[in-house]
């Protein structure tokens, strides 16, 4: 598929911390691409950069094909929707709307008015003074009416409740079924999203844990249980992300190998059901933390010559 943006081999230092550590990933055309990982994991730097935010301290950044940073032929095809996105003190939020209009090329004032009925959104009402829900809905509003070839939403959810938060997400869906274009989203709530997901990047410590389509990763994980000794045995022949045991009992998190499916485990003799994309990313980011404090030992190699 056409690349809207590509990573290269991405440092990002701020004074002491590394907040990126050697990143490189691409964001397809036309998909809508999960970006996941803990607080602090380095998904709102990897934004900024995308947007032009920031300049990496090491390797290289393209947007449409071009670097983003101050390239207002790149900048005006984006739209950043930030967590806890501020306006002008003055500002109410008919003038948030109309601001964006004049800066986004596609800006669909029809789609925009929906939605604002929608949400019920009070227009003439500053902006300052709603409520963060309320805030968190212009946001959202800005971010599908601008139509903007890539749009990235940072945690576009905080405040609203669950009726609001199902609105976005189906109206998200409906609009890009119309009007396809490239969306990342980055969100705590991995279940509510799991279904609107083509892509997922799981970012953690600054590192790619996972870079893949969505259908594939749903299908590579399952989780097991049985009888301990089982369990091990079929987790040896794969890749133990996560276990819990109580008495001679295991419950395990397995990524597959090639060609494996639920039937082997079925075969030995293990009850299996399809991992959860949020239990998937729990898991591969507690084993990594667990990798990562880990001492390194004479018999097995430094943590940083680990493969990831």
């Amino acid at each position: 598929m056409t690349a809207t943006a590509t990573v290269h081999d991405v440092t990002m230092r701020f004074r002491e911390h590394t907040a990126l550590d050697g990143v490189s990933t691409t964001i397809e055309q036309d998909t809508i691409t999960g970006l996941l990982g803990r607080n602090g994991a380095g998904k709102t730097t990897l934004m900024q950069l995308l947007t032009g935010h920031r300049v990496p301290s090491q390797g290289r950044v393209e947007v449409f094909g071009g670097r983003p940073y101050e390239n207002d032929d790149v900048l005006r095809r984006i739209c950043f929707i930030k967590e806890g996105q501020r306006y002008p003190e003055q500002f109410r939020v008919r003038d948030a709307l109309a601001a964006a209009a004049t800066l986004f090329p596609d800006w669909d004032e029809d789609l925009a008015q929906s939605l604002m009925r929608d949400f019920d959104l009070p227009a003439k009402r500053t902006v300052k003074k709603l409520s963060r829900g309320m805030n968190s809905a212009v946001g959202i509003i800005i971010g599908l009416a601008s139509r903007a070839p890539l749009t990235l939403f940072d945690e576009p959810y905080l405040g609203l409740d669950a009726v609001a938060r199902q609105l976005f997400y189906d109206r998200l869906l409906a609009d890009y079924a119309e009007h396809p274009r490239t969306i990342v989203l980055s969100t705590h709530l991995i279940e509510e999203i799991a279904d609107l997901l083509e892509r997922v990047i799981l970012i953690d410590r600054g590192r790619v844990l996972l870079d893949t389509d969505a259908e594939s990763l749903r299908d590579s994980a399952l989780t097991v249980s049985g009888p301990s000794a089982a369990v091990q045995a079929f987790a040896g022949r794969h890749e133990l992300l996560h276990t819990e045991t109580l008495g001679g009992h295991s419950r395990a998190v397995v990524r597959l190998g090639p060609g494996a499916d639920g039937e082997d485990a079925r075969a030995a003799g293990l009850a299996w059901e399809p991992t959860k994309l949020q239990q998937l990313v729990v898991a591969m980011s507690l084993q990594t933390a667990t990798d990562q404090s880990a001492p390194p030992s004479a018999t097995s190699p430094r943590l940083e010559e680990v493969p990831r």
